[in-house]
């Protein structure tokens, strides 16, 4: 293969897995306002786990549906662009983010039409409904929460990064299942406390204990679909070394390990 031509691929692959990653993370913060049942979706009623003195059920945001899509093209991104490239999509992604919540902020400030709101003024059963109100809600975060997950979000990739490039000077080639779920649970594990301490210890009400529980609540999750993943990484690297070329791919893979341990 051309030099030409595998430069073009490999850019190609980093744009593809660089708009996963990116469309996924920033649809994860914006459908995250909703809180579902995990026993629900199931058919069955809460589980009630005590936990460090808290009875709780399986409820997560519905970000947590998607994020597993964004553990996947980290890892990937991580195993043949190395932690520059991990940190440069994750940084863009912060900035997308903000950039969301500032034209949310605008949006949702602006007069609603006089018109827009009677027309949607009952629900489908007839009930009385605001739809200005319902539309602010809905899309509305608080500041802690804003904080809360961006913090979160950019310490647990970088994380992510580094822990992957720990487990891969000791594993070489091999053992992708070790590096790729071994850094994912490092790196969500953080994510899971931090998000929670900021935005609902340190800019809500909630004691530690009840940070603690919940976050045990979204890292069981959270660990569970790490390990059930591991089949689609796999199947991600079958892809990408038909794509690139076995040897292009091993050869782009050598070239992120050193890049990463410079």
């Amino acid at each position: 293969m051309s030099t030409t031509t595998l430069e073009k691929k490999r850019t190609n692959l980093f744009m593809a897995l660089s708009g996963v990653f990116l469309a996924n993370a920033l649809l994860a913060e914006l459908i995250g306002v909703k809180i579902f049942s995990g026993e629900a979706l199931f058919g069955l009623s809460g589980v009630q786990l005590n936990i460090l003195g808290s009875k709780l059920d399986f409820n997560l945001t519905a970000g947590v549906i998607i994020w597993p899509v964004v553990f996947v093209s980290t890892d990937i991104i991580n195993e043949y662009f190395g932690k520059q490239g991990v940190k440069k999509v994750s940084i863009l992604t912060v900035i997308l983010i903000l950039y969301a919540f500032l034209v949310i902020t605008i949006v949702t400030g602006l007069p609603p039409a006089q018109f827009w709101v009677e027309l949607n003024s009952k629900d489908p059963q007839g009930n009385p409904f605001n739809i200005d109100f319902a539309f602010n809600t809905i899309y509305r975060q608080g500041l802690g929460i804003i904080i809360g997950s961006v913090v979160a979000f950019l310490v647990s990739q970088l994380l992510d990064a580094t822990v992957f490039h720990w487990l891969r000077r000791y594993t070489g080639s091999k053992k992708i299942w070790l590096r790729a779920t071994g850094s994912t649970l490092v790196s969500q594990l953080i994510d899971s406390l931090v998000v929670l301490f900021i935005a609902f210890y340190l800019f809500g009400n909630w004691t530690l204990e009840l940070v603690f529980s919940v976050a045990a609540i979204n890292y069981i999750y959270k660990f569970c679909v790490a390990i059930l993943l591991t089949p689609v990484l796999y199947l991600a690297h079958y892809l990408i070394d038909e794509y690139l070329g076995k040897r292009d791919a091993e050869e782009l893979i050598e070239e992120a390990a050193i890049e990463s341990e410079a």
